[in-house]
């Protein structure tokens, strides 16, 4: 058996979601009958995959040898107009902060995280189209 997500009804359109030992809650905005107690579905899965490629480059990195100060990740993403609205082109920003920032090497890592590693990734694709782009000390 897989993964196992468990979601309890908490009232409107909120739903409290239990996922590996962790809590939170999902919601719709309130033009859409929510009260916004949460994030949106279409929302975290776009932290899904912001989270599944940052935790592979930040690994891969690691194994390089390569120090950062910081990194942060921006998803963007556009939706069809019609339902079911599903992303159709979405673009994933690494942002790097360093000294000593080998840019050869943070696109050899996101690269193999594209094209390798990154399961949310890949599942996406056969969606929408991914771009990637680095940024190096904005």
């Amino acid at each position: 058996m897989g993964y196992i997500t468990k979601l309890q009804w908490g009232g409107g359109l909120s739903f409290d979601v239990e996922l590996d030992g962790h809590r939170c809650k999902v919601d719709a905005d309130k033009e859409f009958g929510g009260e916004d107690r949460g994030p949106k579905p279409k929302g975290l899965v776009l932290a899904a995959l912001a989270g599944c490629t940052g935790m592979d480059v930040a690994s891969i990195l690691r194994k390089m040898r390569m120090s950062w100060d910081s990194l942060a990740l921006e998803v963007d993403a556009e939706m069809a107009d019609e339902h079911p609205k599903v992303y159709t082109h979405i673009t994933v920003r690494y942002v790097f902060r360093g000294e000593q920032l080998d840019r050869a090497k943070i696109e050899r890592a996101v690269a193999l995280s594209r094209d390798k590693y990154c399961g949310v990734m890949a599942m996406l694709r056969k969606a929408a189209e991914i771009d990637t782009e680095i940024l190096i000390n904005p």
